[in-house]
């Protein structure tokens, strides 16, 4: 029986939480993974990919350094990510590294703001888009969540960066 699970998509609960239980773990990497709706997968999957489709199960894997996306366990199902149709944030390394697809951002937006303005107002921008109801994180989100912490995340850690960077620049000026 799969498991059954709940899609919170709000700037105060952006979660994908499962009541269920089964093997959470990624068949490659071993990394603990998330509950995903069939909605998700029919959404992102190639068409050649989606014909292969005969799980109940889905987990999304977030080992950054695994091919795997999707999988479940019990049908012996894996997607990886030539079988889907966007580019996994979690997944990349090179630019564009998506983080919010929804609103279609970047981790490139993101850094473009803060070496900018010195901060920016993405998160802000995202917030306020999900509480008017535009979001479609079920659908255009790989995870299908929500997409806010993630965002938030990626952003603390570039204007880390960005002020680290600045720092290194004032010290080799002197």
């Amino acid at each position: 029986m799969p498991a059954a699970s709940s899609i919170s998509c709000s700037p105060d609960r952006c979660s994908k939480q499962s009541t269920g239980h089964g093997s959470g773990r990624c068949p490659v990497s071993g990394a603990v993974s998330l509950n995903v709706d069939l909605v998700t997968l029919k959404a992102m999957l190639t068409s050649s990919a989606l014909r292969r489709l005969d799980g109940r199960a889905y987990r999304f894997c977030p080992d950054s350094e695994c091919e795997v996306v999707y999988f479940d366990r019990e049908a012996g199902s894996v997607f990886r990510k030539s079988d889907v149709l966007v580019r996994i944030g979690r997944k990349e390394t090179t630019d564009p590294i998506p983080v919010c697809y929804c609103f279609d951002i970047s981790e490139a937006d993101l850094r473009r703001e803060i070496e900018r303005y010195g901060k920016t107002d993405i998160p802000a921008m995202i917030t306020a888009e999900v509480r008017a109801g535009h979001c479609a994180c079920e659908v255009r989100n790989p995870q299908g969540t929500c997409c806010l912490g993630i965002v938030s995340k990626a952003a603390k850690r570039i204007q880390a960066e960005v002020a680290t960077s600045a720092a290194e620049m004032r010290v080799v000026h002197r």
